[in-house]
């Protein structure tokens, strides 16, 4: 009888830069792998690793990879798995000479391609760092060809995932199903401990202060199962994967450089203990044009957050804010923000508990306007305003931000090419059947429940979230666990209630995606982080936060459901 093929397995060690250090030898340690992969890319390290390059033009690639892989090179030799990165960031040529340095320091033969092509600064006048965002077939040519270390610098996430996978299994430009499979499996492994019960919202159903990073066994037609390694912390359930594939996506149509794949076709089944199978997915062409982020220099900004302690708390932000107006009206900042943020408790025991805090933003051009002139401004107050006055810290002299922005190109303005071992250099064709993108319309939704006795309380009690950013927009993925939350969920949480339920969109744009077979909806909150993460808009610049504070908003909930 003939025996199934084994899976292919792909193991995740980093979700970002600066994650669990020790996750690279956990994770060879710990059982049975074929590739191992590392993401630490975001559109902040982007621009992170763009003021590194300004000061060194040899740097710009994620130097904690070199101190990881120098403990672990050895093992990873040994057990014959191949390590695929994006740590090379803005200079995967020179992360890829590091590591060969490294491997000869060591004794160790390693050989070591690198993917290039996704740099388009130049292209993009006024840009710290303008980069395509390539698919993996880059990374594919270059383990076919025998490569045991990958660098890529600007590549989809899912495309650590995708490229091996391809190389693997010799699938080729076209196989949308298949690649689609691998694109969902990728993004699941793309944030690392996200997937196994890392910054999960029912965390309190499993152990998950030391969760392990997560590995998916792909097969040859695309499925998959998400697990991680036996004995390891944390949990992986339909629940735990279902948070992350809703992660900084929007509709049901996730586009990459490789493939479109269909988020609405994703079926997810629980497959064993910290098993859960991933099957159904579809893939379409890719659209026409690649996203480039585009990370630029925005200007200076600075911050002084006062203390406001006690009664009066409105009439004493009132009195600084009218002061500091007053005395920057000469030459006011271009850009100029107030928060007053009620921390503050009424016969509070404690100073802390009984203070308010209110913020000041600036943001200007010119660094003097936010820095000197703020600065002095309110420290020339520290006597002269209202009672109990004091700052969390000094205001300093103003620091530089940036502004992340989306651009397209055809798939054609990008030079892909991987670059091997050997020095060959072996071009990447772009994709030839491309499909323009279109929402997907909004599928039949079940009965509504029957009406009956409701309680008031908060969301989070019937439902998951997870949110998190896209540039200047948001994305809040809610998900339930059983048809009936779901029959529910799906007509009460519309647009309008969302609003309700989050003020801060109420003047913005917001779209509601739905997604029967995850119980889930996706709503985009279009320009609430303003130009982006480093721009630092308001102050969960990330949305990290935007699903958690909308399942702590009470609404009507049917009492069969709590």
């Amino acid at each position: 009888m003939t025996q199934p093929a084994a899976p292919f397995r792909i193991g995740n060690f980093s979700g970002f830069y600066g994650d669990r250090f020790d996750a690279l030898h956990e994770m060879l340690a710990g059982g049975e792998l074929d590739v191992l992969t590392g993401d630490y890319l975001a559109e902040l390290t982007m621009l992170i690793l763009g003021r590194d390059r300004l000061k060194d033009p040899t740097a710009g690639y994620a130097r904690t990879f070199l101190r990881q892989l120098e403990g672990c090179l050895g093992l990873a030799h040994e057990r014959g798995v191949r390590i695929v990165t994006n740590a090379g960031g803005l200079n995967p040529a020179g992360l890829a000479a590091a590591i060969r340095n490294l491997a000869g320091r060591l004794g160790i033969p390693t050989r070591v391609a690198h993917v290039e092509g996704d740099d388009l600064t130049a292209a993009h006048p006024g840009s710290l760092a303008a980069h395509a965002y390539l698919g993996g077939f880059g990374i594919a040519a270059c383990l076919r060809e025998g490569a045991d270390i990958v660098v890529t610098g600007r590549v989809t996430d899912a495309a650590l995932v995708t490229g091996p996978a391809a190389a693997h299994f010799g699938w080729r430009p076209g196989e949308y199903d298949r690649l689609a499979g691998a694109v969902v499996a990728g993004h699941v492994l793309e944030c690392g401990a996200q997937a196994t019960g890392g910054n999960y919202a029912f965390f309190r159903d499993a152990d998950v202060r030391r969760p392990g990073f997560p590995l998916a066994e792909i097969h040859a037609d695309g499925t998959g199962v998400i697990t991680k390694h036996p004995g390891t912390g944390g949990v992986v359930d339909v629940g735990t994967v279902t948070a992350q594939l809703l992660y900084e996506t929007a509709g049901a149509r996730y586009a990459g450089p490789d493939v479109t794949a269909r988020l609405d076709t994703v079926r997810l089944t629980q497959d064993g203990p910290d098993r859960v199978r991933i099957e159904g997915v579809h893939g379409e062409a890719p659209p026409p044009t690649l996203k480039v982020g585009r990370n630029r220099l925005g200007g200076f900004r600075n911050e002084v957050v006062f203390v406001l302690t006690g009664l009066d708390i409105e009439a004493k932000a009132a009195l600084v804010q009218a002061q500091l107006t007053d005395a920057l009206a000469k030459s006011p900042p271009g850009d100029v923000r107030w928060d007053l943020v009620r921390t503050d408790r009424p016969d509070a025991d404690t100073e802390e508990t009984a203070s308010a805090l209110l913020r000041l933003v600036v943001r200007d051009p010119d660094q003097e306007a936010v820095g000197r002139a703020l600065s002095g401004a309110a420290i020339e107050l520290a006597l002269a305003s209202y009672p109990g006055f004091h700052v969390l810290a000094p205001p300093g002299k103003g620091a530089p931000y940036g502004v992340f922005e989306d651009v397209y190109v055809p798939h054609g303005a990008v030079d892909h090419v991987a670059v091997l071992y050997d020095g060959r250099r072996i071009p990447v064709s772009p994709a030839q059947d491309t499909l323009v993108l279109h929402d997907v319309a909004e599928p039949p939704l079940p009965e509504a429940l029957p009406p009956g006795p409701t309680r008031r309380a908060p969301l989070g009690l019937v439902a998951g979230a997870r949110s998190g950013d896209k540039g200047g927009n948001a994305n809040v993925g809610v998900w339930v666990r059983t048809e009936d939350a779901w029959r529910w969920l799906v007509h009460e949480l519309t647009v309008d209630r969302l609003r309700d339920l989050l003020p801060e969109s109420r003047p913005l744009p917001v779209a509601r995606h739905v997604l029967p077979n995850l119980r889930a909806l996706n709503f985009t909150v279009e320009g609430i982080l303003g130009e982006g993460v480093a721009a630092q808009h308001r102050f969960d610049p990330q949305a990290k936060g935007l699903g958690e504070w909308l399942r702590s908003r009470h609404l009507d909930i049917p009492e069969a459901l709590l």
